[in-house]
């Protein structure tokens, strides 16, 4: 699927870095109500609103691990469906240290060793302010017959949850270091794939990811924020200053901004590149959804990422237990 560009990738996963990187636009739009939070609120930061357009304005954040688990939760399910990995790798409790999602995006056990992530994210931040992306709901919790009363009283159950709004959007970039086809095209599924994020995910969070362009460079490029600003300044460059965003932003608006965002971005990284985008970016992931159309291609395509991630650890000596020399 990566055919017209094979410089771009290494044949092996490397055991020290080598200069290559795979960039992810994605932009990540809310479906359905949202609740990014830590201590019962919304995470939010008072940032600048533009590169150019310096007003302070506070924006809901998701943190880098609530992209990253519910990503990496996603793979495991089909690797776990596969019978790849099996009890002995439970994640955040006893991982095996040899799997693609060991591998790839890292693990630590104390003093028993660690794999740093080849998967890079960050912080991602609403391009809409906080004060037009939120909503309070008041809950309740209702007996078994469906009200709040019984016997006569009112229950006192009621609490308050802010939640994001639907159709708030969150440019973010994810990066592959020193990528192996097999090892991109295991991380761009698992975005795809990935509907849910946040708290109350049976509930809540329905999130669409839409790939924006693939970046292929020698370099990391630009933060999310600092997308997320350059995206804020196309929207509104015709406008004042003192100017806020329409309510509600349409798909076509945020991606033609996206992109061109994206292009002066890269101009100013200092590094060196290749952007796959439109038809040749469609053309990629016609071939990915090919490879993972059905189930036994899908248990192929696994395998032979799982068999690369052990021949690394053979390199490597991963799971190795090394003894004195007598």
């Amino acid at each position: 699927m990566f055919k017209n560009y094979e410089k771009h990738f290494h044949s092996q996963l490397p055991l020290i870095p080598s200069g290559k990187y795979a960039h992810l636009l994605v932009l990540r739009r809310t479906d359905s109500y949202a609740v990014f939070q830590t201590d019962g609120a919304l995470n939010t930061a008072i940032v600048n609103a533009g590169i150019e357009k310096g007003k302070p304005m506070a924006r809901i954040a998701i943190f880098k691990r609530k992209q990253t688990t519910a990503e990496r939760l996603t793979g495991r399910e089909l690797l776990r469906a596969h019978a790849i990995i099996g009890e002995e790798c439970d994640y955040n409790v006893s991982f095996c240290c040899t799997c693609p999602d060991c591998i790839l995006y890292g693990y630590a056990i104390g003093d028993s060793g660690a794999e740093k992530s080849k998967v890079y994210a960050d912080t991602a931040f609403s391009i809409s302010a906080y004060d037009q992306s939120h909503e309070t709901f008041t809950l309740n919790a209702p007996y078994e017959h469906g009200t709040m009363t019984k016997k006569g009283e009112t229950t006192s159950r009621f609490s308050e949850q802010d939640h994001v709004k639907p159709e708030t959007y969150f440019p973010t970039v994810v990066t592959l270091r020193d990528p192996t086809a097999l090892g991109l095209a295991y991380l761009l599924n698992n975005i795809r794939r990935t509907k849910r994020y946040g708290a109350q995910t049976t509930r809540t969070g329905v999130v669409e990811n839409r790939i924006m362009a693939i970046v292929f460079a020698d370099g990391e490029i630009f933060s999310n924020l600092r997308l997320t600003q350059a995206i804020y300044d196309e929207l509104t460059k015709d406008q004042e200053k003192d100017i806020e965003l329409p309510a509600l932003l349409a798909w076509d608006q945020v991606t033609k901004a996206t992109a061109e965002a994206t292009q002066k971005l890269l101009q100013n990284s200092n590094v060196i590149y290749e952007k796959v985008e439109g038809s040749q970016l469609e053309e990629v992931m016609i071939e990915l959804q090919k490879t993972l159309e059905d189930r036994e291609k899908q248990g192929a395509f696994l395998k032979d990422l799982d068999k690369e991630m052990k021949e690394y650890c053979t390199r490597a000596e991963i799971g190795v237990k090394k003894g004195k020399k007598k």
